[in-house]
């Protein structure tokens, strides 16, 4: 088989452990999944309306161009349609970027520790990668400038940061924004732009119309509580959509996800909600943190690094044979370190107990 050499040392995506495969493997009867911050409160009921009653035969193809939900999201962000583009969740659209816009002899500018994608797509593509360390968990604004160069292609932004929970305030965005060549594409990656509660977090969807080089990615995935069904999407000029849209596959989202995505805008109550309760999270794993003498950062998404003192690993895996799954900071390039996803009250208080009781152990 004649392998791109790029793929030979590639390892696929981990996720984090399955409840079931926990469950067998411990012989555990409840498990809390903590680890991939999904939405621990599941989604609207408007959403699972419209999967119940979902009216369309399932053999025939998805709409290709999503436009019942298109419509609905152009409405929600006051943008024109096509300025839109849907994936398979915003990890296609990553991918989608990736195959456009690099290949051997140009080179892409990521932080370092940031959501591993974006490295995984520029080494199949076989594109240089410059990563430039974070700073106090937050991206190095001016040490990714200076690493572009003129065969610098697409610089990607995680705001917040996976896995720091951290953000760009607007001033410093614009500011790097004014000093990014015109000609580089910079991919700002809102996963969970809906838990962001800083007041100068930026309006970036305004940006758009003086920054034509810049995307903007969201997904349903994460407050929207539709992970299984696989929905994210991109704003950009409508001239960036059209270059990057033959890329996409065809019929790439799936109807039933089209139909719940577009359900699911119509009930922000629900989004203010899981918003709220996540407020309400994060502080019990600040105060934890701080009862403990631990550092973390503080987050602004639906998620928290603790620093643990320890190897990651040795915290994750206490917690999974209590029947907590979380995520090992020594995945995420933060070795002493887990990440936990904000879940219920309840789940949050019994990850905090048993964390109480690992550090205990780890005193004794």
């Amino acid at each position: 088989m004649k392998w791109k050499k790029a793929v030979l040392n590639l390892k696929p995506y981990q996720p984090g452990r399955s409840i079931d495969e926990v469950k067998l493997a411990y012989n555990l009867d409840h498990i809390v999944k903590l680890a991939s911050n999904e939405n621990p409160f599941g989604c609207s009921e408007k959403a699972l309306e419209v999967m119940k009653s979902f009216p369309s035969s399932l053999a025939l193809y998805p709409d290709g161009y999503a436009t019942v939900l298109r419509d609905a999201v152009a409405k929600h962000l006051d943008v024109n349609r096509e300025e839109l583009i849907f994936g398979n969740g915003s990890d296609e659209i990553i991918q989608v970027i990736a195959r456009s816009l690099l290949y051997p002899g140009v080179n892409t500018v990521m932080a370092a520790p940031t959501f591993p994608q974006y490295r995984h797509n520029a080494v199949i593509e076989g594109a240089e990668i410059r990563e430039i360390p974070l700073v106090d968990g937050a991206h190095d604004l001016e040490g990714m400038l200076q690493a572009i160069d003129e065969n610098t292609s697409v610089i990607w932004v995680c705001s917040p940061n996976n896995p720091t929970g951290l953000y760009i305030g607007e001033e410093s965005l614009i500011a790097f924004l004014e000093r990014v060549p015109s000609d580089v594409l910079v991919v700002m990656d809102e996963a969970y732009y809906e838990y962001a509660h800083a007041e100068d977090y930026p309006d970036t969807i305004k940006l758009l119309k003086e920054y034509k080089n810049l995307i903007i990615l969201r997904t349903f995935s994460k407050i929207y509580g539709l992970a299984s069904y696989r929905v994210g999407y991109g704003i950009a000029d409508e001239k960036t959509i059209a270059k990057l849209d033959p890329a996409r596959e065809p019929f790439n989202t799936n109807t039933v996800g089209q139909m719940a995505a577009a359900a699911a805008l119509e009930d922000q109550d629900f989004i203010n909600s899981c918003y709220n309760s996540n407020r309400r999270g994060l502080e019990q794993f600040y105060s934890f943190c701080e009862e403990e003498g631990l550092d973390y950062y503080p987050s602004q998404g639906n998620f928290i690094l603790i620093d643990v003192k320890c190897q990651g690993d040795e915290a994750f895996q206490y917690l999974l044979e209590r029947g907590y799954i979380v995520r090992s900071g020594n995945a995420l390039g933060a070795p002493t370190s887990i990440r936990v996803t904000v879940g219920s009250p309840e789940q949050n208080q019994g990850v905090i107990d048993e964390l109480k009781n690992f550090l205990n152990s780890k005193n004794q």
